[in-house]
């Protein structure tokens, strides 16, 4: 049997995603990228121009994701807001180390690529403000300390995000261990 004659926009992002991860943005390229891919290396053409529009759509359509969810959040319990949101940021864990990698894009010859990253910042922007509205939002409602300053508290918050999961227990749960562990602390 032949390879598969072409692959969907949804495969070769996914498939970018995973070699960015493991190989980095200098690592990655289109022939790493169509060896991964069963079909020819010229679909890829299809969808994008460059290796720059490739990797930064993969970065807006991440970022996307975590916001579309974000938004969609009930925020009128900010406690439960905020572990709502660990929650979506637990399921996109990759998204930071994705997205450290956007600086490298050089955009001069890729409009669509520019694009993309313009939409990136701007929703890192958003992101930012709503984790911000419900940190404090949270401290007015005396649900947490009000003597720890707010850049700490979001501080220590996003780094659970990286807190590898050893006991490979499914995201919702490890997401519901870490926001736990957070509100109440490591003391008995």
């Amino acid at each position: 049997m032949g390879r598969k004659q072409s692959f969907t926009e949804t495969e070769l992002l996914d498939t970018t995603k995973k070699l960015v991860l493991e190989h980095g943005y200098d690592g990655f390229h289109l022939k790493l990228l169509s060896q991964h891919l069963s079909g020819a290396r010229s679909t890829i053409y299809q969808y994008y121009a460059n290796k720059e529009e490739i990797v930064a759509a993969c970065m807006k359509r991440s970022i996307a994701t975590v916001l579309e969810n974000s938004l969609a959040i009930d925020e009128t319990d900010p406690m439960d807001a905020l572990e709502q949101l660990l929650l979506i940021y637990a399921e996109e864990s990759t998204l930071h180390q994705l997205l450290g990698d956007a600086s490298k894009i050089n955009t001069t010859n890729s409009a669509a690529a520019a694009r993309d990253l313009e939409f990136i910042e701007e929703a890192h922007r958003t992101l930012k403000i709503q984790l911000s509205r419900l940190f404090e939002r949270a401290q007015q409602n005396q649900a947490l300390r009000q003597d720890i300053p707010l850049p700490v508290l979001i501080g220590v918050f996003f780094n659970l995000i990286n807190t590898p999961n050893m006991l490979n227990i499914p995201t919702p749960d490890w997401g519901k261990l870490l926001f736990q562990m957070w509100i109440g602390g490591a003391k008995s």
